[in-house]
């Protein structure tokens, strides 16, 4: 491992430029408190985290553990930079990438505004069923689809835990040098989703801002309690980081 990482609550965290990410049959995905809440319950979805080539940040809540714990902070590769580094990336090299999930509407304007914005690169698409759990037939075609454009990048859009779950169990069949499951962006580049005034970004509001805009995420705060739990804990000395 030539990078660096911080690790957190059983968790491998990347701690190191995007410039070290690098595309050879590799799996990214993020962290936040939400996720981590959901893998002390999802045995599947804790492995599909635990099997990450690299594990960034989704939000910066969970480098809170790192700067209480460890006094460390952890850098801000969320999915957003991720998403503009590696389509940088692929437009300098001419390449393919591949976005998986959401609706025909929403992939449709991904597909317009990535050809604007990065002209050199190729763009596929798939809008998978809506539906829990995909049938043998779904996934055959999903990844027949997929390996069939052969892209350099394969974004995946399914919602957490759903996307992080279908990698980690059919990334062996997918011959894509980096598959990234970052469900949110999808939404955020098409402009399904408010943009954030970076004020709230700067005093670390954004998280209230977007609750605002979608209160449908106070659904979600008991489970994200669950880590600001586990972290009191750990800071009181009680569990073990």
């Amino acid at each position: 491992m030539d990078y660096e990482v911080v690790k957190i609550f059983g968790f491998t965290i990347y701690n190191d430029s995007l410039d070290k990410i690098i595309l050879d049959r590799k799996i990214l995905n993020t962290i936040s408190p939400n996720s981590y809440g959901i893998s002390t319950k999802d045995l599947t979805f804790k492995k599909a985290l635990l099997n990450s080539d690299y594990l960034v940040l989704d939000g910066v809540f969970f480098s809170l553990a790192s700067i209480f714990l460890l006094g460390k902070n952890i850098v801000r590769n969320q999915g957003p930079d991720v998403f503009n580094f590696l389509m940088n990336k692929i437009n300098l090299k001419h390449g393919k990438v591949f976005f998986l999930g959401s609706s025909l509407e929403t992939l449709d304007i991904i597909t317009k505004k990535a050809k604007y914005e990065y002209p050199n690169i190729s763009v596929g698409t798939y809008s998978p069923p809506f539906k829990d759990e995909f049938s043998e037939n779904d996934n055959e075609e999903i990844i027949s689809n997929v390996n069939h454009f052969s892209p350099d990048v394969l974004f995946v859009g399914m919602t957490c835990p759903k996307q992080e779950k279908w990698v980690y169990k059919n990334a062996a069949r997918l011959n894509i040098p980096l598959i990234c499951s970052i469900g949110a962006v999808f939404d955020w580049y098409a402009g399904n989703q408010k943009n954030i005034h970076p004020l709230w970004w700067k005093f670390r509001l954004g998280w209230l801002k977007r609750t605002i805009d979608r209160p449908e995420i106070l659904k979600r705060y008991p489970i994200i309690g669950i880590f600001f739990r586990d972290l009191l804990l750990a800071i009181l000395r009680v569990k073990k980081f």
